[in-house]
């Protein structure tokens, strides 16, 4: 497989850093290709402007189409199109953070504004007049397959189901959903490190010994079983009231 790894930590020393060093030496010692993001090495810029687009900033700027034009266009900034080209060149790919305030570190964020732009990862319509937009679970980025990589301060319990810090798998909802299966990409269960600040070396070592087992399975794991927008579940974006019946919340974009 090729591999993308994008890696949102301002420390090559800390936890993180030391599980990221340790997914690239198992990728490549069960062969697989891989291309790193290291998005605090490389000084991404997450702040979606104009320039982006080389759009001139005399004029209002309306994001959605200007970015799609200037993709078409190929004028998006060198930046930008780099990072599209890991993306299609990658069959999977790993997004790994810290969890903070309940959710990813600002310029992972401001990687998806930027780097997701409409027509490339999202407005993207079925050939012909008629044609479907093609999100949550189709699109460009159907086929490949991606995995959140975290790290939590708090212990286990209290990201569970009646954790006070709520549910992890409602907190990454809007990445693991919202973000990755509205593009297309079959997402993976994540994996998580709890108690991040005061791990013993014991727990780090089962952490990586469960990374290792992550990526070996990394093709042929079962994904989240997220429902599909235009195979009859929804109808004009509602799940149909016989689905789910009686339930309500996120759990219900899951078909088990």
């Amino acid at each position: 497989m090729k591999v993308l790894w994008i890696f949102a930590h301002p420390e090559p020393r800390s936890l993180n850093g030391a599980l990221r060093d340790e997914g690239l030496r198992t990728l490549t010692a069960l062969g697989h290709e891989h291309r790193q993001s290291d998005l605090y090495a490389m000084g991404w810029n997450p702040v979606v402007d104009a320039a982006d687009f080389d759009h001139d900033p005399t004029s209002r700027l309306v994001v959605g189409s200007t970015s799609r034009r200037a993709f078409e266009n190929r004028t998006l900034s060198a930046d930008i199109r780099l990072e599209q080209e890991k993306l299609d060149w990658a069959d999977a790919v790993i997004v790994h953070f810290p969890l903070w305030w309940y959710g990813m570190p600002a310029i992972l964020k401001g990687w998806f504004d930027r780097v997701f732009v409409k027509g490339f990862a999202y407005g993207v319509r079925e050939p012909g007049p008629d044609g479907r937009t093609l999100r949550y679970g189709e699109g460009r980025m159907a086929g490949k397959r991606a995995m959140i990589i975290t790290s939590a301060g708090s212990g286990e319990a209290a990201l569970g189901p009646r954790g006070v810090n709520g549910d992890l798998d409602e907190l990454l909802f809007p990445i693991q959903h919202g973000t990755l299966w509205y593009t297309g990409l079959s997402v993976l269960p994540p994996l998580a490190v709890y108690g991040a600040d005061r791990l013993p070396d014991a727990e780090y070592a089962d952490a990586a010994a469960e990374l290792r087992e992550r990526l070996r399975t990394l093709a042929t794991a079962t994904p989240i079983p997220f429902r599909r927008q235009n195979h009859g579940d929804y109808d004009n974006g509602v799940l149909r009231p016989d689905l789910a019946a009686g339930r309500r919340g996120l759990s219900v974009h899951q078909t088990t």
